[in-house]
Parts: C-alpha cells; structure tokens; sequence
C-alpha cells in the first residue's frame, strides 16, 4: 500500500507541474509543450529531484504512463488525417523524409568521427540524429488548430517514412557494432515488412472502416464506438513494435482509419479528457531525463552547442529541400517540423551507452540535443504558423 501511495504522489507531482508549466509557456505566448517539457527538467533528477532516475527508466510504471499518452496523442493526431489527404502530398513527403534522414546521419557521423571516434561507432552518434519526434510537433500543431494544412500532412507524411528509414538505419549500425557483418537480406526483409505493415494497414483500414463503420456501434455500450477503437489504437500500437517501428506510428494509424469513420467527430469529442489527462506526462518525464551534471563544463557545453546547432539545420535543411515545391515560407515550417527529436534520440543513446560506444557525458549531450531541439522548435513553429495569418485555413495544395 505504501509503494501504491508513493507511486499515486508521484503522478500527481508530475501532474501539477505540468500544468504549472503549460500555464507559464501559455502566457509567455509560447506552445504548453515547452512548459511541460521544462516542467520536467525541474522536477527531476538533476534539479529539485522529485523524480529520480530509477522511477523513469524503461518499462517502469511512470514510463508506461508516458508511453500510453503519446500514443493517444499520435492516435488523437490520426483522427484529424484522412488518407486522401496523406495521398495528395505523397511525393513532397517522401523527399522531406528521405532527405530529413540522409543529412542529419551525414551531419551527425562527421562530426563524432571529428570528436575522435572510430567511423563505426560515429555511424551509431549519427543515428541519434536522424528521427523526428511526431509526438512533440503533432501536439505543436494540434495546439494550433492547424493540422490540415498542407504543411501539416507533409510533416506527418514524412514522420512516418522518417521512422522506417531511421529504423533501418539503426539496424545498420547496430550490425556494425563489435566487428559484425551486415546481413543485408535480414534488413531488407525488415524494410519490406515495415512498409508492408503501414501501407496494409493504412490503406486497407481506411477502405474498411469507410463501408463498416456501422459495426462500432452494434455492442449495447453508449461508449462502444470508443472502447473498440482505442482498442484497435493499442493493438496496431504493439503491432507496429513488431514490425521494428515506434508504436506511434501504429497509433496513428489507427486514429486515421478512425478518421475514416461516421462516428469520427464523437471520437474527436470524448477523447479530449483522456489527452487532457494523460499526454502531460509523456512530455514532463521527456524533460526529466537530462542530467545536467554531465554537463557543467566548458567542453560538454560548446560540444551540446555544436551538436544542436548541427541537429537543427541538417533537419531543417533536408526538410526545406524536400518541400520545396510548396513554397519557401511552406518548405521553411516543413523544415522546422521535422526538428525536434524528442523521445526518439533518448532511446537511441540509451542503446549506445548501454552497448558501450560513447561515454556517461556523450550520452548526455545527445540527450540534451534531444531535449533542446524539442523546446527550440515549438514556439518557432508557432511563430512562422501565426505569421502565416489564419493558422485555420489549409495552404493550398500544389499536388491537386
């Protein structure tokens, strides 16, 4: 009983200080991610050390907690994405995700071989690199009221063909590690299986739930429409991990054959109190895993400077080339949309460090950079959204 009531303080700590800093960043003009974010940095272990390492590990209660509210996100993200939509910008997607993915890893290899690693292990840096956090600018832009725009479905387009490619990217180096051939037909079987899942799945979903829909609400339950797609959001969630994507990308694919749905604006409406509840802590634990300590010297700062700098405009110079034919203003907040890391980059140092290629101080360092980019790139993509006038007013789309 005491763990349980530990545990329930402990939730609501991260609870209020997310609410206190989504307040501060709102009134600071600023998007309520960077507040919570912030939140985080100060409530965990570096700062006030009201969180401690232990309790935000992987596969701990709390980070089970994370996990679920990004995916409601991501999934709540789906429910405003109708695949036509995706469909229309294809072709600008597919250019910001593969660019997004080639300059960043090229960035980040050449820069660790010049901090004096071998190319192998630089190859693995250059991974924490490479994927764009959907969760942290999908909550950006849904704050914003604006994702469906054309610049909206491009960044989320080219998320997920980001996390495909980063995946086969990290089974690239990972092989690499220790001497170890490169099975080639294992990762293209992996590819395969990957783009065979999204695209099945998207596609296939959305031709069912647009002739079916009718079926969520035979169970005699007021809330079966609810119960049975958040059930389908969990499964393809886990799915997808199958398939070696992030159960985001499973997640969003069940809110947009939601989306597909009669009942789509029912979904919308009830699932708003279980984002109000949950998504928070994804973003204050997101904040609370930097451990500044690690950086209180000359050496780590200017190299955490160096890194971001080079983490942000790699992104947002592949994502700006890719969407360019939207449009240099459009092809500018692509860009700064595909910035943040996020989660995405802490899970990638994780696997570094535990495998041995970097130290204590360069696993920090990209974790901040993860962290940074996710705090820097919200209230600039909002500011470039408002400048752009009515953020509710969808850009016009050249691919029609």
């Amino acid at each position: 009983m005491h763990h349980a009531s530990d545990i329930l303080l402990t939730i609501f700590i991260i609870f209020i200080a997310a609410q206190v800093g989504a307040e501060i960043a709102q009134r600071l003009r600023l998007p309520a991610v960077v507040g919570e974010i912030a939140a985080g940095c100060m409530v965990g272990p570096s700062l006030l050390g009201w969180l401690t390492p232990g309790q935000i590990l992987p596969g701990t209660p709390l980070d089970v907690l994370a996990e679920i509210g990004v995916v409601l996100l991501l999934f709540s993200v789906g429910l405003e994405t109708r695949l036509e939509d995706l469909k229309k910008v294809g072709k600008s997607a597919v250019l910001v995700g593969v660019l997004g993915v080639l300059l960043p890893f090229a960035a980040g290899a050449l820069w660790a071989h010049g901090e004096g690693f071998a190319w192998v292990k630089s190859l693995f840096v250059a991974a924490a690199f490479v994927a764009t956090s959907a969760g942290i600018t999908a909550r950006v832009l849904q704050e914003l009221g604006v994702l469906q725009r054309t610049e909206s479905r491009v960044i989320l387009g080219a998320a997920v063909i980001d996390d495909i490619l980063a995946m086969l990217l990290l089974g690239v180096v990972s092989s690499l590690q220790g001497g170890g051939s490169l099975d080639m037909h294992s990762l293209l079987l992996t590819l395969g299986g990957a783009i065979g899942f999204v695209a099945i799945i998207g596609w296939g979903g959305a031709q069912v739930m647009r002739r079916r829909s009718n079926w969520l609400d035979a169970p005699a339950s007021p809330h079966s429409a609810l119960t049975l797609v958040l059930a389908l959001c969990l499964g393809l969630a886990w799915l997808s991990t199958r398939f070696g994507l992030a159960a985001i990308i499973g997640a969003f694919l069940a809110g947009m054959i939601a989306s597909e749905t009669r009942q789509r604006d029912e979904l919308e409406h009830k699932t708003l109190p279980l984002l109000s509840f949950l998504t928070p802590f994804f973003f204050v634990i997101t904040g609370a895993k930097i451990n500044l300590a690690e950086l209180a010297s000359t050496h780590a700062l200017l190299a955490l400077l160096v890194v971001t700098v080079i983490a942000i405009l790699s992104k947002l110079l592949g994502g700006f080339l890719g969407a360019l034919s939207l449009g240099r203003r459009s092809a500018t907040i692509v860009g700064f949309g595909m910035v943040p890391r996020g989660e995405v980059g802490v899970v990638i140092a994780s696997l570094g460090l535990t495998a041995g290629v970097f130290s204590e101080q360069i696993y920090a360092i990209i974790v901040a950079m993860s962290l940074l980019t996710a705090m820097i790139t919200p209230p600039v993509l909002a500011w470039l959204l408002r400048e752009r006038g009515d953020t509710t007013m969808a850009a016009p789309d050249p691919d029609i």
